[in-house]
């Protein structure tokens, strides 16, 4: 029987994570990242989930005075994201975001979706209408919303706007999509609509997910981290941190007993 092993996408080697003032939010954290699979992160509020999410994309650059150390790796071109010389919008071009709550621009539908093209300097309007269209169904809303295009998007229900950033953050081609508790902000339905979309998206690209949600984790990941503390506890395939974790930190988080 011959085995498949599943390529990797990128890893975090020792990373630390010093925010501004010199709290050491993220404490040597190794990780894979599959091709093409949706990894969870789960723990407590305050652990670093979201924290080592956004060092993934560069996102802490944005605030002076925050550093990083160790590396994150892209693969197959073994590019550190993290290194000094790479452009951090391109990285947030190759890693795009979805953030807990809908964030859509204040412009049309259209403009929140062709938003990164432009930035990428596309001004091919057919290039430009092609993508908007293909990102919007990618995200699952293109039926709901082309025939008002041009309408603001903030006249969009919360689940439809979600759907939109989606969108808009898979205009660019990512090859990894990072989801920072996309669905705590939503009701139940649109929660189960992002969660399907999740899976779908995962035949195209990498997902690396923040969820407090347990079920959430259970149903959709391949793979989860447990974190505390700005530790990576425990890491491994879904099902088997789920039924048989091999640290009782683990076994006490999932069942309740602890966070």
């Amino acid at each position: 029987m011959v085995t498949v092993t599943t390529p990797l996408k990128a890893e975090s080697r020792d990373l630390n994570f010093i925010y501004n003032g010199g709290h050491r939010a993220l404490k040597g954290i190794n990780m894979p990242l599959y091709e093409k699979k949706i990894t969870a992160l789960i723990g407590p509020s305050g652990c670093g989930k979201s924290t080592f999410l956004r060092c993934f994309n560069r996102m802490h650059d944005l605030y002076p005075g925050n550093k990083y150390e160790g590396q994150i790796v892209m693969h197959p071109d073994n590019t550190n994201v993290l290194g000094a010389g790479v452009d951090p919008i391109e990285v947030r071009m190759r890693i795009s975001m979805v953030f807990q709550k809908p964030n859509p621009f204040p412009k049309s539908i259209y403009e929140n979706v062709a938003y990164g093209l432009r930035v990428r300097g596309e001004r091919n309007k057919r290039i430009i209408d092609d993508k908007v269209e293909e990102a919007l169904k990618g995200a699952a809303i293109w039926d709901e919303v082309k025939d008002r295009l041009h309408d603001l998007a903030f006249n969009l229900s919360g689940g439809q706007q979600q759907r939109l950033c989606i969108a808009r953050a898979l205009a660019t081609d990512p090859e990894i999509m990072l989801f920072d508790e996309p669905t705590s902000a939503l009701d139940p339905i649109a929660t189960a609509n992002i969660e399907e979309l999740m899976t779908e998206l995962r035949d195209r690209l990498t997902i690396l997910v923040v969820t407090h949600n347990m079920q959430q984790a259970a149903r959709i990941s391949d793979y989860t981290a447990y974190m505390y503390l700005g530790e990576m506890m425990e890491y491994g395939d879904t099902d088997r941190i789920f039924t048989n974790p091999t640290r009782k930190e683990t076994e006490d988080y999932i069942t309740g007993k602890f966070g």
